[in-house]
């Protein structure tokens, strides 16, 4: 089993920058990837970006694709999500997650149901 601890949510202005972090603890041997996910009030869990374990290879949803990049830091097992010009429409709950079973690289790395260990979350506001 792997342990995800999210950090780095708060609140910021439309047009603002925030960062993302993940650590993940425990089995992480078994990790081929790991994803951002998000979930606003009403709405389903969707996908956001997602990184190969060894951090070669990384997906993004059409939403944010050129305002979030994904990265890893192999030393300290997190992963980062840096997002910048944020809107309004990114304010949701964000999770980590883990990928333990190796997928085809595509739009199966954006299904939830491929991903196994999850973290709490943690608060992104954005303010219009």
């Amino acid at each position: 089993q792997v342990q995800l601890v999210e950090s780095g949510g708060g609140l910021v202005q439309a047009g603002g920058s925030l960062r993302l972090s993940c650590a993940a603890s425990g089995r992480t041997f078994t990790t081929y990837a790991m994803g951002w996910f998000r979930q606003a009030p009403g709405k389903e869990r969707e996908f956001a970006a997602a990184i190969s374990w060894s951090g070669a290879s990384t997906y993004y949803a059409d939403s944010v694709k050129g305002r979030f990049t994904i990265s890893r830091d192999n030393a300290k097992n997190t992963v980062h999500l840096q997002m910048n010009s944020l809107k309004p429409e990114d304010t949701a709950v964000y999770y980590c997650a883990t990928m333990s079973v190796r997928r085809p690289y595509g739009s199966r790395w954006s299904r939830k149901e491929e991903y196994d260990s999850w973290g709490q979350g943690t608060q992104v506001t954005v303010s219009s």
